[in-house]
């Protein structure tokens, strides 16, 4: 192979990145369009859920409850209900996602150290949403629960409190003590944009030149196909690593998502899951004659590869058979790297594993690319 030649490619694809300004825009400012579309639009957390109160009892132990749900930032007072039916006509309405209905009863029987019934409706149409909220409302009413007996046995004396067995947890979070959605998203957007960014970059760029018939003409002069391809993924691993350095960047200033671990580490991963990408695409220009082909072709290989990568899902809930399919996925090696840098701290002593699989892959993917394209060529 010729180095002058191969160099020659590179700045010949760098002109016509310049000469398509909005080509070059799109490279550069749709992966922080999008890091901060899903940085703020795409969490876990859930705040402000309304919640409707049907209170038949209307003592100061229902009111307290009531407070002790409205003072977090969790849940808002959408208003009191005075018929039953109105509970249903808030949930169906969207008015309210929660309705809390309290028995005639509801103090005396706690006073009476008995049951207290407490009706919680919920509205399950989002099933994630509907866990964390049911997560939230155990949580407060068992904290009241506890706080209710203390309350008793104090009263009874002070001894009794002393003699009640307690177990208290010291609780820790590592890696993300304060359960930010955006340390865990973040990252993986990251991932997610250098998929988009590599293959599909790729996959148009090679059947854009077949379609102008300006690839027919590189293949008769002295350039070899290997130069030829080496020349036009240059260019995309730079742009690509470029993304990665501007991405970091703006999740860590802007974000505050801490990056533990090495940068100069991240970036060595990230060319192992480069060339899987640019392998991708230029497999899928070998199988498609026209831009709108490839197009469609990378969203088919795409959408799979971000669903089942373990971008938003865990790959432990899903189907024995699926979970399989998830090994031979680039992008779920590439998410653990790369969440593993930015939140623990990992290395190579950790992170060796999904190297390897990923450096596998990208020998596999670019050997069946290679040859198709080759194929083609002749």
């Amino acid at each position: 192979m010729s180095p002058r030649r191969i160099r020659q490619i590179v700045v010949k694809e760098f002109i016509q990145l310049r000469r398509d300004p909005r080509l070059l825009r799109l490279l550069i400012l749709m992966p922080l369009v999008q890091l901060v579309i899903f940085g703020y639009a795409v969490t876990f957390d859930v705040r402000d859920v309304p919640v409707l109160v049907y209170d038949q009892d209307w003592s100061p132990a229902s009111r307290e409850l009531v407070r002790r749900f409205t003072n977090t930032q969790y849940f808002t007072l959408a208003g009191y209900a005075d018929r039953p039916q109105q509970i249903n006509r808030a949930l169906d309405s969207g008015r309210a996602q929660v309705a809390l209905s309290f028995p005639e009863d509801f103090s005396r029987l706690l006073a009476r150290v008995r049951t207290a019934p407490l009706q919680v409706v919920v509205d399950g149409s989002d099933p994630g949403t509907t866990r964390v909220v049911l997560g939230y409302i155990s949580a407060i009413v068992r904290g009241y629960s506890e706080q209710v007996v203390m309350a008793r046995l104090a009263r009874l004396g002070p001894g009794l409190v002393e003699a009640v067995p307690m177990v208290q947890g010291d609780l820790r979070t590592w890696y993300n003590p304060d359960l930010r959605s955006v340390n865990f998203m973040v990252p993986g957007v990251l991932a997610m944009i250098l998929l988009v960014v590599t293959m599909s970059m790729t996959s148009l760029a090679v059947v854009r030149e077949r379609e102008v018939g300006t690839l027919e003409q590189l293949v008769v002069t002295p350039i070899r196909p290997g130069e030829l391809l080496l020349g036009k993924m240059i260019p995309f691993v730079i742009i690509g690593l470029a993304d990665v350095v501007l991405i970091v960047a703006v999740a860590h200033f802007w974000f505050l998502v801490p990056l533990e671990g090495s940068l100069l580490l991240l970036l060595l991963f990230t060319l192992l899951f480069v060339a899987c990408g640019l392998g991708l695409g230029l497999f899928v220009s070998t199988v498609s004659h026209t831009q709108q082909q490839a197009v469609m072709t990378t969203f088919f290989i795409m959408m799979p590869s971000i669903l089942l990568s373990g971008f938003m899902f865990p790959i432990a809930n899903m189907p024995r058979v699926i979970q399989a399919l998830t090994y031979f996925i680039p992008l779920r090696y590439y998410l653990v790297i790369v969440r593993g840098i930015f939140l623990k701290g990992n290395g190579w002593a950790v992170l060796w594993p999904q190297a390897l699989a990923l450096a596998l892959l990208a020998a596999a993917i670019l050997a069946l690319a290679i040859t198709r394209f080759h194929k083609r060529l002749d």
